[in-house]
């Protein structure tokens, strides 16, 4: 469970991630029996860089080099000689006082205070500012300097959120849990962090090895290699152990050649490891931490919990939407399925491109074929012509920071206008349709048309059209296709669930890939309990943490007397992981919503309301834990508290769809069935893509005796979603014919 905020948090990573290491099972390397029987230790960047003087020398100045750093004269870039900048009626002042940084700005109460700035954040577009408070909290301020040179709008201080206010109290205020830098950035721009937070304190005692992104955040703990390179200069061993005594080795044998009139270039060898990838994904993409300390080999999803192709993070289409740094757009390529890895592209240690723009392309595409007229169709050495410009379109984020889509797609205005997805066509030509740019590629294809597209399945499920539920089975199943996108077939198919579309569920819990494996868990939420414990159960044992736990999420409703003893043990293991991973984020609302799903699940209500209680405390406008507390209220036929709870939320947030639903509901409950439907009337209007809110609101007006006014709602609602099966079956209800129901669903 997430928090989701009106406005996307664009200032976690300011152009910079660390790449989080790992640890070997490898002992060949210590020259010790005791030491070699250890977990290899940091050993720090220093160690490194007295053996490997080019990488290190490469690595200084980076972005991952400057990730982090101590504010000082040689590392703030800003300029705080009294400088001012207004933002909706606070008016922040910047200045150098007895040799330290102070920005003087509005905090949690309002009242203009003094903050001297401890840390410097980023360097390129952007450089932030950190304030450390003596609770061990640091958080982010608003206000960040453009690095850019003066000539491209550069040299200046800007607000991240520059067109709406953030006053005190706000979700996004900067001394809020949205910009506190131990939960949000801090594991991705140090080298073996640890978050330390202390829920009985309520305080933090984040620590790391090193305060920026070194050696060991991507090769992992350093010390058995070390103590190899040091045998081998003293003389006492010449062989090399496996990976080099390496915690987490990250290369791969192969390289890619060109063969004679072949257009694009082939690895010699199969790719045999993604550990690469998957190292730079811990940070280069928009995921949730699972565990701090990974090892060595471990999938992705073993310590990060990854994000699908949903809105509204991506496009329907897939393109990026939202800040998702990387790792979820390049899943989506016909690179990452030919081999392709990250340093392929760029320089691993100055983090530079390995040639200039285009130049990169050109190493494996053949200039001689794609850098001609006949396949670009634009003058040579145009925005046009450029294989960035057509195919890794960027968005600016941070009002300032291109961030280019990874995705490597070939342009389809054909679909902009069906799919609301931009289309890099019409980004250049801006006075023109898409339409228009359409017809142009056809031409260029002669006549021949686009094929059909991902989006249109994902589209189709969205708006609930008629045939959506077989289109993403098709997706689903379609090896062709790239995992992430069939994972998010399969986690969009849950809400237009049929017959038909289980058994592509059951064939993706076996999928090899992990993600597509927790995708098709996520989407047995559409079964009955009852009916998810024999697709899920195998999948407690699931070797990749992610679908561990969303294994236990789905199955935790599934009565007590189904279970056999054995499978009951599997459970209460991976109900112990997910109680480790919530005590580790213990400073976060959703946390503790979490935990008290967790005790609620386990016929817990004591503990469950302790933890929804606590959610709240933290973050008293944390919908979820109310919601979810005033369903616990209902469940012990305490209504009452439920009511009481949930006008408490509505106090706090009268905008809130949910909130407004599960109020209607207890008003139901409690007989006042005249209150009840104006709430119930009001979450449909909120939130007019959650059809359910609409089919409960028409079926509180036709309970009330309006069935002319349940006739209107339920046309309304099929209006907008033709195919949606609640929707379907209410209408032949209150037209008088027989009633269809949602197969499996509750």
């Amino acid at each position: 469970m997430q928090v989701r905020p009106r406005k996307p948090l664009t200032w976690l990573l300011a152009a910079v991630g660390a790449l989080a290491c790992g640890a070997s099972d490898d002992a060949s390397v210590a020259p010790a029996p005791e030491r070699a029987m250890r977990a290899p230790e940091y050993v720090g960047g220093a160690a490194c860089a007295s053996c490997h003087p080019t990488q290190a020398e490469r690595w200084q100045g980076s972005h991952h080099d400057r990730a982090m750093q101590v504010a000082t004269d040689e590392t703030v870039l800003g300029d705080f000689g009294a400088a001012e900048v207004t933002h909706f009626g606070v008016t922040s002042t910047f200045s150098k006082r007895g040799g330290r940084y102070v920005v003087r700005t509005d905090g949690a109460d309002g009242e203009m205070d003094d903050y001297p700035v401890a840390y410097t954040f980023g360097v390129d577009p952007l450089q932030q500012y950190l304030v450390r408070f003596p609770d061990g909290r640091v958080q982010a301020l608003p206000l960040a300097w453009d690095t850019r040179p003066r000539g491209q709008g550069g040299q200046r201080w800007l607000h991240l959120y520059p067109d709406e206010p953030i006053p005190h109290g706000d979700l996004l205020h900067w001394t809020g849990l949205q910009q506190n830098w131990n939960h949000m950035c801090a594991a991705c721009h140090s080298t073996r962090l640890r978050k330390g937070y202390d829920a009985a304190a309520d305080r933090f005692d984040t620590t790391w090895s090193e305060i920026d992104v070194s050696c060991e955040a991507c090769h992992g703990p350093g010390s058995r290699h070390e103590a190899w390179a040091r045998a081998v200069e003293q003389g006492e061993r010449s062989d090399p152990p496996p990976d080099l005594g390496l915690a987490n080795p990250l290369r791969a044998p192969g390289a890619w050649q060109v063969e004679a009139g072949t257009p694009i270039a082939r690895r010699s060898q199969p790719l045999a490891s993604r550990a690469q990838i998957e190292t730079c994904g811990r940070c280069h993409s928009r995921a949730s931490l699972l565990r701090e300390a990974p090892a060595a080999g471990q999938p992705l999803l073993d310590t990060h919990r990854v994000a699908l192709l949903d809105p509204p993070l991506y496009f329907v289409d897939g393109q990026i939407r939202d800040e998702v740094y990387v790792y979820g757009s390049f899943r989506q390529s016909r690179m990452y399925a030919a081999g392709v890895r990250c340093s392929d592209c760029h320089d691993p240690h100055s983090l530079a491109i390995q040639a200039p723009v285009d130049g990169v392309c050109s190493r494996c595409h053949v200039p001689e074929v794609y850098a001609t007229r006949a396949h670009h169709h634009h003058p040579p050495a145009s925005v046009g012509a450029s294989c960035v410009g057509c195919h890794m379109p960027a968005r600016t984020y941070m009002g300032v920071d291109d961030r280019h889509d990874h995705g490597f797609r070939v342009p389809r205005p054909d679909l902009s206008a069906a799919l609301g997805s931009p289309d890099a066509c019409t980004a250049c030509h801006a006075d023109r349709s898409a339409d228009w740019a359409a017809a142009q590629l056809g031409g260029w294809r002669g006549g021949e048309k686009a094929g059909a597209h991902h989006g249109q399945a994902f589209h189709a499920a969205q708006e609930r059209k008629a045939g959506a539920a077989r289109r993403l089975t098709r997706l689903a199943a379609d090896a062709e296709h790239p995992a992430i996108v069939r994972a998010t077939a399969l986690r969009a198919l849950g809400p237009v669930l049929d017959g038909e579309s289980v058994p592509a569920l059951e064939s993706g819990l076996r999928d090899p890939d992990p993600l597509v494996r927790m995708a098709a868990l996520g989407s047995l939420e559409a079964l009955a309990p009852p009916a998810r414990l024999p697709l899920a159960q195998p999948r407690l044992r699931d070797p990749v943490l992610a679908v561990r736990l969303e294994a236990e999420r789905v199955l935790r409703p599934v009565p007590a007397g189904l279970w056999r003893p054995q499978d009951r043990a599997a459970l209460a293991e991976v109900q112990a992981e997910s109680l480790e991973i919530q005590r580790l984020h213990a400073d976060r609302p959703e946390s503790w919503a979490n935990l008290g799903l967790l005790y609620a699940g386990r016929a817990q209500p004591d503990e469950a309301r302790a933890a929804y209680e606590r959610a709240l405390r933290i973050e008293p406008r944390f919908v979820p834990a109310a919601v979810n507390l005033a369903d616990l209220h209902r469940a012990s036929g305490r209504d009452d508290e439920s009511e009481r709870v949930l006008r408490d939320a509505l106090a706090r947030d009268a905008e809130n769809a949910d909130v407004h639903h599960a109020l209607g509901l207890t008003l139901v409950r409690l007989g006042r069935r005249g209150e009840a439907t104006v709430h119930l009337a009001r979450a449909a209007e909120l939130a007019p893509d959650r059809p359910r809110y609409a089919y409960v609101h028409a079926v509180a007006l036709h309970s009330a005796g309006d069935s002319g006014g349940a006739r209107r709602v339920v046309d309304a609602l099929l209006e907008r979603y033709p195919a949606d099966p609640a929707g379907l079956a209410l209408r032949d209800q209150l037209q008088g014919s027989p009633g269809r129901d949602r197969f499996g669903a509750q």
